[in-house]
């Protein structure tokens, strides 16, 4: 009975690898498929009736699929069902959850942020509160993952969270899940300047960019000077959004570029008219943790001279991953293709190098003592304008990011150099 199952076995799996190849019409490629097949199959028998521990064919099968797809690069891989429907949500930009920005403190889940206008916020749940049981179970061992993961759930259904707040006795709340749209555009005034902080790339990406630039430039009016484009840590995400983002701030020319194995499959992304920042300057931050479709922008504003890029070496992921269900049976992430930035560089490996290169640093003020100035000297004469001269400027606090104070200064230089060549 064995024998006729794994020869079925091996059979369907020949004609699922040769079925459109090429190598149908060559005999010898065949018999060797054929015998590396047989080959499968004798070792698929030989766990399946021999290893110390009952292992199910399904696991064995997964197995063996993972390691055919991770041996090829270290971004193809086999997505189960659960994992593929985790990378839908991510993709997606939306969840059945509560709508709480969390982290882990001393083994508790700590509230960073409650989402406006999600179901925690009309909750009344604050910033910095603890989290210590959900459902009344404890949150103590489990990790943030599992705990986020507990907080999902179908829309519409309750979940009762244990609070625990400075000051008050612990107490519950009982919250309805809904639809959270995943925040991924997170935006500030920074004086005269508009910050915008891209954390990942999906679905939602290229619309919340859109929306934050124009509520900036509501509130900054004509001070508006230009955009500081946060790109560091971003992992990357979908190719249609690094292209829509890049465009947004294009008005024409090449964005990116994919090469396949067929050249009839190539793909060329350029810009349409319309930029967001209304020509003024642009600096995007990068840094080690700057991947993928992170670099596809800040390869395509730096080779259009649209931007400077300040920071340190992007992480190098020059390919492009294609998603594949396999109906049931979740899905594979494969390698198709190698993006080029319109300069037709491959940064696969390589990274983007910054335009101005600047470590991410501890910045502390330096005391320089009681120092005596002229105001301070006895008779010292008057100033005759408003005031004595001894007035301080307000502490402000000190800015511990050193790459976006960086950033912000570059700007700042810019548009008051460009003042001063228009008299």
């Amino acid at each position: 009975m064995k024998k006729v199952f794994f020869s079925a076995l091996t059979a369907a799996l020949a004609v699922t690898l040769l079925i459109g190849s090429p190598a149908v019409a060559d005999t010898k490629n065949n018999a060797d498929t054929y015998r590396l097949l047989n080959l499968f199959g004798d070792v698929f028998e030989r766990v399946r009736a021999e290893y110390v521990e009952e292992v199910s064919d399904e696991e064995l099968i997964e197995a063996a699929i993972t390691g055919m797809l991770t041996s090829l690069d270290p971004h193809s891989s086999y997505l189960n069902a659960k994992n593929f429907k985790d990378m839908q949500v991510q993709t997606s930009g939306k969840f059945g959850g509560l709508g709480i920005e969390v982290t882990m403190e001393n083994g508790l889940v700590k509230v960073v942020s409650p989402i406006d206008d999600t179901p925690a916020s009309r909750g009344g749940i604050k910033p910095g509160d603890f989290i210590t049981h959900l459902d009344g179970k404890p949150v103590l061992g489990l990790t943030l993952g599992e705990a986020v993961e507990l907080m999902r759930g179908k829309v519409g259904s309750d979940i009762k969270l244990t609070i625990k707040r400075e000051n008050t006795a612990a107490f519950d709340v009982t919250i309805t899940r809904a639809v959270i749209p995943l925040r991924t555009v997170r935006s500030r005034v920074e004086g005269n300047i508009a910050y915008v902080r891209i954390s990942s790339f999906s679905q939602p990406t290229t619309d919340g960019l859109k929306k934050a630039m124009a509520k900036l430039k509501t509130e900054l009016g004509d001070k508006f000077k230009g955009v500081v484009l946060d790109l560091r840590n971003n992992p990357g995400g979908l190719l249609d959004q690094a292209v829509g983002v890049s465009d947004a701030f294009l008005e024409q020319g090449e964005i990116v570029s994919t090469r396949t194995r067929e050249k009839e499959q190539h793909q060329r992304f350029n810009a349409r008219p319309g930029d967001l920042a209304d020509g003024k300057p642009i600096v995007v931050l990068i840094n080690g943790g700057s991947a993928s479709a992170s670099e596809i922008v800040a390869g395509a504003l730096q080779d259009q001279k649209r931007a400077i890029i300040l920071g340190t070496k992007s992480f190098g992921k020059g390919s492009v991953q294609t998603i594949m269900p396999l109906g049931r049976h979740g899905a594979m992430r494969l390698t198709t293709a190698r993006y080029y930035t319109p300069s037709g560089r491959s940064i696969q490996a390589v990274g983007i190098d910054p335009d101005i290169a600047v470590e991410q640093v501890r910045v502390e003020r330096v005391s320089n003592g009681q120092r005596r100035r002229e105001s301070d000297l006895r008779g010292a004469l008057q100033n005759e304008g408003e005031g004595n001269g001894n007035d301080q400027p307000a502490q402000t606090e000190e800015r511990q990011d050193f790459q976006l104070q960086r950033a912000l200064d570059l700007l700042r230089g810019v548009s008051l150099f460009n003042q001063l060549l228009k008299g």
